[in-house]
């Protein structure tokens, strides 16, 4: 007999990661959501993999390595299954590849042009091929003279707001920052803990699904300004206290949180 609150479960962790398309990525997230497997874990990378490979979701029943059609009622459907395991025959990096040009411009409604006005997304198509760029609402109201930075390829200006990301991340300022404004949420919390989880955002990046780097970029960029001479980052410092609580998994342990 199906335990229903456990089928719905099983129902949304292949949903989901057909949405992120990361193993990893959605493991963090519902370990800070405090989703658990039958024996009480949270859930991580590799309970998700055991999960999402088990055909017995499907109506199917194993015996040495070999599928059978089982007596047993389906949880999910075939058509999501093999949804899932048509993202899991690609590689992270294919897989984002893939998608970007389709997801949400990273920087819109952060990133703004030299005389203050906001940078739209826009994108044109010749043939088959996509050119994204954020374009100057000035230069769309008043010509093309009306900013001296009137339109910058997307990929170029989002792929340098990420790098300069990445390495603000480990500057010491940024870690002191961060653990000053996390330091009253998470009790006992210290500077090398901090340090330790904005530095595991680096090797984390590329895994991320466009759309989880999406939002860890709105979560901490406040402002992005582009200039002559290159771009300034305002990083949001509680929305670093925040993805250090995500990073570390400190929100999972009710003694360490406040």
């Amino acid at each position: 007999m199906i335990n229903e609150a456990e089928a719905a479960t099983v129902r949304m962790i292949f949903e989901r990661f057909v949405e992120v398309g990361s193993a990893t990525a959605l493991a963090r997230t519902l370990a800070a959501e405090g989703v658990r497997t039958r024996r009480g874990r949270l859930v991580d990378k590799g309970f998700l993999y055991k999960l999402i490979n088990n055909r017995v979701y499907i109506g199917d029943a194993v015996h040495k390595g070999t599928a059978y059609p089982g007596e047993h009622e389906a949880i999910i459907t075939r058509a999501l299954w093999d949804k899932v395991h048509g993202i899991l025959r690609e590689s992270p990096r294919m897989r984002a590849g893939r998608t970007r040009a389709a997801t949400p411009a990273l920087l819109k409604g952060l990133i703004f042009g030299p005389t203050g006005c906001a940078m739209t997304p826009t994108h044109t198509r010749r043939g088959d091929k996509l050119y994204r760029y954020y374009v100057s609402q000035s230069v769309l109201k008043r010509g093309a003279d009306a900013c001296p930075v009137g339109r910058v390829p997307a990929a170029e200006i989002e792929g340098a707001v990420v790098d300069q990301l990445r390495g603000l991340l480990r500057a010491p300022e940024v870690i002191v920052g961060t653990w000053r404004s996390a330091r009253p949420k998470i009790d006992g919390l210290s500077e090398a803990e901090v340090r330790d989880a904005l530095e595991g955002l680096d090797p984390l990046w590329d895994e991320l699904f466009p759309a989880e780097q999406a939002r860890v970029v709105q979560l901490l960029v406040e402002r992005v300004e582009v200039g002559q001479e290159g771009v300034d980052i305002r990083l949001r410092i509680d929305g670093l206290a925040r993805l250090v609580h995500e990073l570390g998994g400190m929100a999972d342990d009710p003694q360490r949180a406040a």
